[in-house]
C-alpha cells in the first residue's frame, strides 16, 4: 500500500486547510484510515479516524474543528481542518490499518505534509 498525502501549507489562525491522502496497492474500502501529526519536538500524536463503515473518532484536541471523511470510489480520505490554530502546526500523516480492532498500531503510513499556521 502506497499513500500520499498533500494539501498542506502555511495559513493564518483561524483560516481552513484540507488534507487529501490517496491509497494504492489494496482495497481502500477495507481500511481504517486515520491521520497523525507531529509537532517539532514532540511525538507523534492521533489525530482522527474513519471506519470501513464510516464511523469517526477525533482527538479532542481537534473535535468540533477537524472532520475526517473517505471517498472510497477514489480511494482517498480527507481532513478539513477549520479553525486553525497555532499549536496545529505539525506534519500531518495519514495511515492504513487492515486490523479489526483499533490500537494505533498502522499498517502502512504515508510520507507527512506540513501544516503551518501564523499567529
Amino acid at each position: 500500500v502506497q499513500l500520499q498525502a498533500s494539501g498542506g501549507g502555511l495559513v493564518q489562525a483561524g483560516d481552513s486547510l484540507r488534507l487529501s491522502c490517496t491509497s494504492s496497492g489494496r482495497a481502500f474500502s477495507m481500511a481504517t484510515m486515520a491521520w497523525f501529526r507531529q509537532a517539532p519536538g514532540k511525538e507523534r500524536k492521533f489525530v482522527s479516524r474513519i471506519a470501513t463503515g464510516g464511523s469517526t473518532y477525533s482527538a479532542d484536541s481537534v473535535k468540533g474543528r477537524f472532520t475526517i471523511s473517505r471517498d472510497n470510489r477514489k480511494n482517498t480520505v480527507y481532513l478539513q481542518m477549520n479553525s486553525l490554530k497555532p499549536e496545529d502546526t505539525a506534519v500531518y500523516f495519514c495511515a492504513a490499518t487492515y486490523g479489526s480492532t483499533w490500537t494505533q498500531a498502522m499498517d502502512y503510513w504515508g510520507k507527512g505534509t506540513q501544516v503551518t499556521v501564523s499567529s
